[in-house]
């Protein structure tokens, strides 16, 4: 009788050079499921990545400090325990540009991969 669930304790970590911290626990890199993918991330402070225009919704949920997303032309800054859902195809930025570090726990329908993510160039 095989197992009808999975324990992760060994998350792929995303070889980074910004400082952030991304433990991806479920997803392309870790079991190979394309459908969702689900990370562990610490971003420092004064943190900041491309725009991009995901093809994959992505939740957000806040775990410590504060995260700001530009989404498209829009503003929003999430503290702890609250969260966001942003729709695919809907051109964002996320970043950190405050003193301290945030911790928040990312949620991608379908599966985080750099071939949906269409970041732009800096």
């Amino acid at each position: 009788m095989s197992k009808k669930y999975t324990i992760q304790t060994s998350p792929f970590v995303v070889p980074t050079t910004d400082g952030k911290l991304i433990e991806e626990h479920f997803g392309n890199a870790t079991d190979k499921n394309s459908e969702v993918s689900i990370a562990h991330m610490v971003a420092p402070a004064g943190w900041s990545e491309p725009f991009q225009t995901p093809k994959f919704e992505e939740y957000t949920y806040v775990i410590k400090g504060k995260k700001q997303f530009n989404i498209d032309g829009d503003i929003v800054v999430l503290k702890a325990g609250q969260s966001i859902k942003i729709e695919k195809n809907v051109r964002v930025q996320y970043s950190n540009p405050f003193d301290s570090e945030c911790e928040y726990i990312a949620i991608c329908l379908p599966a985080f991969s750099m071939n949906l993510v269409n970041r732009e160039k800096e």
